[in-house]
């Protein structure tokens, strides 16, 4: 059984639209991301799976049962706010224990609760302090320590670490990757951050403008984009997108990057997918990551890797890596290569372009051509 189904979910404010069409069924214990740019309707989609908004049409099921109707505190969900929301005059220890008091739930088992879940969080010896005593990483263990006190079905989470540092997030990226391993928790996570997206969750929703983008898995989302917008959005750098059009090469059929100029460059497709046949003579969009784009050097077999020379326009030096922006023609590309590589700027070099990374998209409606 599904722990939760979103079916149809539309809402509107007047005539403007925020959110078209949403289905997603999330399976128990599973983690999903939904990402997308300022505006896209992912905060507004999190608010009415937690009753903070209703639906102008669709409906929401939680464990098979009809929810879409039911107040937020009928729902048995809790929230992770991206201000942590903790009450400033109460102690941690309190604010853990809080929602439980409403509920009614026991001293006995309010006091177990709030060990098991300081123990869990390793916030034990900050349970007498008040939160403005507490650095951000401590104070967003606290909420979402509150939110595990309840044992809710489900945890929403709504940007809950944009307010913190660049390292301290990476931490606490960590430490909610190792709480859901732990706990098995169904978690619903709202972020605009695609690192967050790709490390945290199991499933991806990528939407634009209120549009479900597509739906998968980190590794669908990021090697087989549904389409331009999408390959585009995540990854950084982004997915090299370029115009080439598709032609005949010995039999097979090939790539051509910057037609007709001098620095025309051809990747042959030994396995082309057969929808590619129908684009013989045209143009198409072609996808390629950065780091499919390497130096050519005899350590690297040739194999299934296609042999361009580009020229080096720019290097940017990352410490990890080097990242290349490179030029056939007009085409531009991004090159992510080891630290050290031997090139220079304004030189012309050998690359290797794995073919296997590559993917084509229609040039009308962006869509990845199958």
């Amino acid at each position: 059984m599904t722990s939760l189904d979103l079916v149809n979910v539309e809402k509107s404010f007047g005539p403007i639209k925020i959110l078209s069409d949403i289905s997603i069924s999330l399976e128990k214990g599973e983690f999903l991301v939904l990402v997308g740019p300022s505006g896209c309707g992912k905060s507004t989609l999190m608010n009415i799976i937690a009753g903070l908004e209703e639906p102008t049409g669709g409906n929401l099921r939680m464990s098979g049962r009809d929810i879409t109707q039911l107040s937020p505190a009928d729902r048995n969900i809790s929230m992770v706010f991206q201000s942590y929301a903790l009450y400033p005059n109460m102690t941690v220890e309190q604010n853990i224990e809080f929602p439980l008091r409403m509920r009614k739930v026991g001293k006995t088992e309010r006091t177990e609760r709030v060990k098991s879940v300081s123990r869990l969080l390793q916030i034990e010896h900050l349970l007498s302090r008040k939160p403005r005593q507490l650095s951000g990483g401590q104070r967003q263990r606290v909420a979402i320590g509150r939110a595990l006190a309840r044992e809710p079905q489900l945890y929403l989470f709504d940007e809950p670490l944009s307010n913190l540092d660049a390292q301290l997030r990476g931490d606490m990226r960590t430490e909610i990757k190792k709480l859901h391993q732990r706990l098995g928790a169904t978690i619903v996570y709202v972020t605009h951050d695609q690192i967050e997206a790709m490390t945290l969750a199991t499933r991806i929703a990528v939407m634009k403008g209120g549009v479900l983008q597509q739906l998968g898995t980190p590794h669908e989302i990021y090697n087989r984009p549904a389409n331009t917008f999408v390959a585009g959005f995540m990854g950084s750098p982004r997915m090299n997108l370029v115009e080439v059009s598709v032609v005949g090469e010995r039999g097979r059929l090939g790539l051509a990057i910057a037609p007709g100029a001098q620095e025309e460059a051809v990747i042959a497709l030994p396995e082309a997918p057969s929808a590619l046949d129908d684009y013989l003579g045209k143009s198409v969009i072609m996808g390629v990551r950065p780091e499919a784009i390497n130096l050519a050097h005899d350590s690297i077999p040739v194999g299934d890797h296609a042999q361009v020379r580009a020229k080096v326009e720019v290097i940017e030096p990352t410490g990890a890596d080097t990242l290349a922006s490179l030029s056939i023609g007009q085409a531009q590309l991004v090159a992510r290569l080891e630290p050290e590589a031997p090139i220079e700027v304004g030189q012309r070099h050998r690359f290797l372009v794995d073919r296997s990374r590559l993917v084509c998209f229609d040039t009308e409606t962006e869509a990845l051509i199958p």
